[in-house]
Formats: structure tokens, sequence, C-alpha cells
């Protein structure tokens, strides 16, 4: 399998990519959205935003590997923030999780299912 990333020039930006291409991949997996709450450590959200963000990218890192992937399987990661005020440190969280990997990602601010998530996050991946 090969994961290309798709930056025609005038569109780069450092940081991001405009789009992905898979080659050979024999599987997808669809990782629904993933929301702020862990048990039985975090039941219900904390109030902070980047405590909230490492729990969701700590859930979707444990759906990647129970289907036997990693970050680097990721083509596709969607973002909804409740909050436009966090969006740099959405930005630092990701990042770190990423670990330089650059998938194609959307971002949107948008109200949430409950009103105590600060984010969620759904992504898809390929092996």
């Amino acid at each position: 399998m090969e994961i290309t990333r798709v930056d025609p020039p005038h569109l780069k930006e450092d940081g991001m990519t405009m789009g992905v291409q898979v080659t050979g991949a024999e599987r997808v997996l669809y990782i629904t959205g993933q929301p702020p709450i862990q048990p039985p450590e975090y039941p219900e959200p904390p109030a902070d935003f980047e405590t909230q963000a490492r729990i969701v990218w700590q859930n979707l890192l444990s759906v990647l590997a129970e289907a036997g992937m990693t970050v680097e399987n990721l083509v596709r990661v969607s973002t909804c923030l409740a909050r436009r005020a966090d969006r740099d440190v959405n930005s630092k969280v990701r990042d770190e999780f990423l670990a330089g990997h650059q998938p194609s990602m959307t971002i949107a601010i948008a109200g949430l299912w409950d009103e105590s998530w600060l984010l969620e996050i759904d992504a898809i991946a390929v092996a």
C-alpha cells in the first residue's frame, strides 16, 4: 500500500496537505466521531479543552490499534470544534499525536451532540 500526498504548488501550505491518494490498500477503517469521554477515568468530559482533545486522540488511537493500524494509516481526519477560540490548542495537540504525519484534514466549528463536548473527531484509515 502507498499513501501519497497531493499538493499542487499554488495550494501548498506548511503543515497541511491538500489531498491524499491511496493505492494498493486492502482495508479501509471508518472511525466514528470520538467524544471526549473515556470510562472509567473520564465518564464525563473534563472542563478544559486540552484534556478533552487528548482523550479524543487517545480514543482514536485505541480504535486504530484495535484494527492493527497507527496514525500512519490515517488518510482523513475531520474535527468539529465547539469554540473557534480552541483552534490553536487543537492544532498543538493534533500535531503532537500525528507526529509529522499529514492526512487530509477538515476543521469545522459546530454545535456538538453534548454541550459539554468541546470537540469530536472522526477519521478514515487504510491498510
